[in-house]
């Protein structure tokens, strides 16, 4: 009888905190897919290479750095310079950065299975690009 008691309450446990870790993956989750971004005029930037920070938000699980080089009236280059992403290798960072530089634009499809981490990318990439813009 006393081994079903330990049971339950190791189960009941075990539910409780489960619970809690969804409810902060959930608020984390919803900031992310609500970040927002502006919308950055390519055409004004000025040349130089400025660098780009998110702070990842709550939990600062997608914390990253990034370095845009504009060059002649252009995003050229994006390079990521840093990030708190355990999974960054498969983010698709440098994906994600080409299609900026295609695009000359923040609006890109984000990419696939990396839909949060892509947003937040994008946040450090915009970070750079308005101190471009005050060039």
């Amino acid at each position: 009888m006393l081994g079903w008691i330990i049971a339950m309450v190791i189960v009941a446990a075990l539910g409780i905190a489960g619970r809690i870790g969804w409810s902060h993956l959930e608020k984390e989750h919803h900031e992310a897919r609500n970040l927002p971004l502006k919308v950055i005029d390519f055409s004004t930037l000025a040349e130089g290479t400025y660098q780009g920070a998110y702070e990842g938000g709550m939990y600062k699980w997608r914390a990253n750095q990034c370095q845009v080089t504009v060059s002649a009236g252009k995003v050229a280059d994006i390079q990521l310079t840093g990030s708190m992403d355990p999974d960054k290798e498969r983010a698709g960072a440098q994906m994600l950065y080409d299609r900026v530089i295609q695009a000359q634009s923040l609006q890109v499809d984000t990419i696939s299975g990396a839909t949060l981490t892509s947003k937040a990318y994008l946040k450090g990439i915009e970070n750079a690009l308005v101190q471009a813009q005050n060039g």
